[in-house]
């Protein structure tokens, strides 16, 4: 894996606010590799137990489905976090999806004002 690529994933996620969600593809193209979804999959597959703490839970497919559950300590955590924050979860998908997506390539872009 390469670590520059992979720590660039952490950065964005550990961006991502308490009550939205983003998806692998976004964050894929936020670092250049917009084909590379599901190596970001795979890198927040291996983000439990990063310090500091990678909010993975937050990231989900293009549609809002919770897809990568089956990484996380029990089969209804990744549900459990994000409801914790806000976040409806109906039939293992972010309810308002369109409303709760954090776009990086937006949200990093306003915030340092490039």
């Amino acid at each position: 894996m390469d670590i520059d690529v992979q720590e660039s994933v952490f950065q964005i996620v550990r961006l991502i606010p308490k009550g939205r969600v983003t998806s692998y593809g976004a964050i894929a193209q936020c670092i250049g590799t917009k084909q590379s979804s599901r190596y970001v999959g795979w890198v927040l597959a291996h983000s439990h137990g990063v310090l500091p703490a990678v909010p993975a839970h937050r990231v989900v497919n293009r549609i809002g489905l919770l897809t990568g559950k089956h990484h996380f300590d029990t089969p209804t955590l990744m549900q459990e976090l994000l409801e914790a924050e806000g976040i409806r979860v109906v039939g293992d998908r972010v309810s308002e999806f369109a409303v709760l997506f954090w776009n990086p390539m937006q949200e990093i872009y306003y915030e340092n004002n490039l």
